[in-house]
């Protein structure tokens, strides 16, 4: 499984962006994975920031709920971000991870991970 993630960049606060996550070579349907979105700040642990089933029932960490939603289209195997009214401490590389039966907030418990998509959001 491969996944690879896009649409990072400069933003400025308050500003919004969609990142995607585009899965290849899979050994099930799409639809039959968990996907989750995290991000890592400089020095810090990579910290849960939503997942959703492939059913299409998400869950957003506090810090982000409300302005970030997630979502996916099973049939372009793809799994998406959007983040509004983004904040200066959202500036971090943001990962997609994957995983056949695992739909929880633990980074260590998905299998398949992106590259990262760097995400900088300026005061």
């Amino acid at each position: 499984v491969q996944l690879q993630a896009s649409g990072g960049g400069l933003v400025e606060a308050g500003g919004s962006l969609r990142l995607s996550c585009a899965a290849s070579g899979l050994t099930f349907r799409f639809g039959n994975y968990g996907m989750g979105w995290f991000r890592q700040a400089p020095g810090k642990e990579r910290e849960f920031a939503a997942l959703i089933s492939g059913s299409g029932v998400s869950y957003h960490t506090d810090s982000v709920k409300g302005r970030f939603t997630i979502s996916r289209d099973n049939a372009k195997n793809t799994v998406y971000l959007q983040m509004n009214s983004l904040k200066p401490e959202g500036t971090a590389v943001y990962y997609c991870a994957a995983d056949r039966y695992y739909r929880g907030q633990s980074y260590r418990q998905y299998t398949y991970w992106g590259q990262g998509t760097q995400l900088t959001v300026s005061s």
